[in-house]
């Protein structure tokens, strides 16, 4: 997320960058600024009030990057996750469509239509995306393909390949909180509980346990006979998830 002063510094910029005329509100480009630079203002912009919450002001805001630039690719994948929180799933997939068409090597854009696509239970599509962004040489963070990969590997009911994808993200960055937990989750279904309570650790070491972590750390103790461990994770269960449906199994057989 865009943090405040920057947030500040990007609509500061909008205003230097463009003139509205008092007669008729025509918005008038300052010649010092190209229309690239324009569209990357109001994309970024629009990513800033995305996160906010503020998806009327977003949508105005990327709008105005492809009126910009039609074919800038990160406005139209932002657009298609912006459309994706509406639930408006025809035009998101309209425009994650379009981005990846415009830059066939935008790993984000490809990650972005990759989860739209497992989202909507085409993981095979899903799993493709993925892979054609991990092509992408200079690709920042290839881990999070893989985890995405992985994520989309358990809704297509494969775990073995999804443990293959979670290691493969956990080589290249071995605090994925995702993958740990995910780790953790399929070693305890395999009965492996101490490989589960390792990935669980290293799990805490870089993320807050919500209910389903606690929930997971309280059967994996009980299975390894350790009991004040066990009874540690049901404490914290119950005191910060108390209407959990996790809570609700404490009393439940393991």
């Amino acid at each position: 997320m865009i943090g405040v002063q920057a947030l500040k510094a990007l609509r500061f910029a909008v205003l230097v960058m463009v003139l509205t005329s008092c007669s008729n509100k025509a918005v008038v480009r300052d010649p010092n600024y190209t229309s690239d630079q324009l569209a990357e203002v109001n994309m970024k912009l629009g990513v800033a009030y995305m996160e906010e919450g503020r998806y009327d002001v977003a949508l105005n805001k990327l709008q105005k990057a492809l009126d910009a630039d039609a074919n800038f690719p990160a406005a139209h994948s932002m657009l298609g996750v912006l459309y994706n929180r509406m639930g408006k799933m025809g035009e998101a997939e309209e425009h994650y469509r379009r981005s990846v068409d415009l830059d066939p090597q935008d790993s984000l854009a490809l990650n972005n239509y990759g989860q739209f696509l497992c989202q909507k239970g085409e993981t095979a599509e899903g799993i493709k995306m993925f892979l054609q962004a991990l092509e992408n040489p200079v690709y920042a963070s290839p881990e999070a393909a893989y985890t995405n990969a992985g994520t989309c590997s358990l809704l297509a009911k494969d775990p073995k390949q999804a443990e293959t994808y979670f290691r493969k993200a956990l080589t290249i960055n071995p605090g994925v909180a995702v993958a740990l937990y995910q780790m953790a989750d399929m070693s305890f279904k395999k009965k492996d509980y101490l490989a589960a309570r390792g990935y669980l650790q290293r799990y805490q070491e870089v993320a807050q346990h919500d209910a389903r972590s606690l929930w997971l750390g309280v059967r994996v103790e009980h299975e390894l006979g350790n009991q004040d461990a066990e009874a540690s994770y049901a404490l914290s269960l119950r005191s910060k998830f108390p209407d959990s449906q996790e809570t609700r199994l404490l009393g439940s057989p393991r």
